[in-house]
């Protein structure tokens, strides 16, 4: 497999928190999160539970049921058999339960950082072929100036077998997706299909070849989770909650405990809407010498912009109204009221 391929989302690691707490969001608001959690299927999402050697979780504070905003490093992870595998995308999320809102940073896999713990620069994907989670999470929160909470990872495996097992996801495809370039996996996604099953959802996470770059692949991450969280809300096949708790189980790693993800499901569900914000890391990419290898660089303005923002969003006092939004929603919204203060000039006159 070649080394400088764009691997699956790591979005796709919320997938456990899109099934457990948006899976038929209204039947679960009804019949009550606690019995809907309680028994069988909390004691296999023990499986999930892997805490890391020598750190302690960052404890989040809850008073009342109402859960602080917190910070969660979600790995896409390319492992095969019982090797420990790369992160081969990396997004640092901030999750704030009582608004219903979720930031996700993407960090490109080729970024030159300093690697905490091994004294040295390198692509940040090779934090965690280095030192597993933990060192990934020190790296992570060295670069970005801020704290991790938690992680949580999935593999390829698990994402495809979830998509499969909720019956495929309806994705915006209007032309043919094709990955061919010689550095690249070859795939083909037809365009035009009902439903695509987890190898197409895969792919289109992962696709590489078009103009917009990392932008664009943000784009598609964002797409696919609001898709993955509305298709989970229109089911009503609970006989499939055991087989999916199962496929977490196999593929999918946290230090968040089995009644950490329950309050979490029981803020979310509160939460009367869902808006997910994403970023990718502004920067270049080039050589530090000729045949060297090829390294990504963050611009250090956005970087420093990206950290403003975490802080806003890890605020528990920082109203939904006044966080700080990543650049294009805010030029969304000051043509929003462009155009309505120009209507409204138009109807005075």
């Amino acid at each position: 497999m070649n080394k400088r391929k764009w691997m699956y989302a790591a979005s796709a690691a919320v997938v456990i928190v899109a099934v457990t707490v948006f899976f038929n969001r209204g039947a679960l608001a009804m019949l009550g999160f606690d019995w809907f959690l309680e028994g069988h299927v909390e004691k296999q999402l023990e499986q999930t539970y892997k805490p890391i050697d020598g750190r302690e979780p960052i404890p989040v504070s809850t008073i009342d049921k109402e859960q602080d905003p917190f910070a969660l490093l979600l790995l896409g992870v390319d492992q095969r058999g019982k090797e420990i595998g790369r992160s081969d995308t990396m997004i640092y999320t901030v999750v704030r339960p009582n608004d219903g809102d979720m930031l996700m940073v993407s960090i490109p896999r080729d970024t030159y950082v300093e690697i905490v713990g091994k004294n040295k620069e390198d692509k940040i994907t090779h934090a965690y072929a280095f030192g597993g989670a933990g060192m990934a999470m020190d790296t992570v929160e060295k670069f970005l100036d801020a704290p991790i909470n938690y992680y949580a990872s999935i593999n390829f495996e698990g994402f495809r077998n979830v998509i499969d097992t909720l019956g495929g996801i309806a994705l915006p495809i209007e032309e043919d997706m094709v990955n061919d370039d010689a550095d690249h996996e070859k795939f083909v996604i037809k365009a035009g299909q009902d439903s695509y099953n987890g190898q197409d959802t895969l792919n289109y996470v992962r696709y590489r070849e078009d103009a917009g770059g990392d932008i664009n692949r943000t784009e598609r991450h964002q797409i696919f989770l609001n898709l993955l969280m509305d298709k989970a809300k229109q089911m009503n096949q609970w006989s499939k909650i055991p087989e999916l708790m199962d496929i977490m189980g196999d593929n999918f790693s946290t230090d968040m405990r089995p009644q950490q993800l329950i309050d979490l499901g029981q803020s979310m569900l509160q939460a009367k809407d869902r808006n997910i914000y994403s970023h990718s890391l502004l920067g270049n990419g080039h050589r530090l010498k000729s045949g060297g290898a090829w390294y990504y660089f963050a611009d250090d303005e956005d970087l420093a912009k990206v950290q403003t923002m975490i802080k806003s969003w890890l605020n528990a006092d920082t109203p939904a109204s006044s966080l700080i939004l990543p650049d294009k929603y805010t030029v969304n919204k000051v043509k929003e009221t462009g155009t309505l203060e120009t209507s409204e000039s138009s109807a005075e006159q």
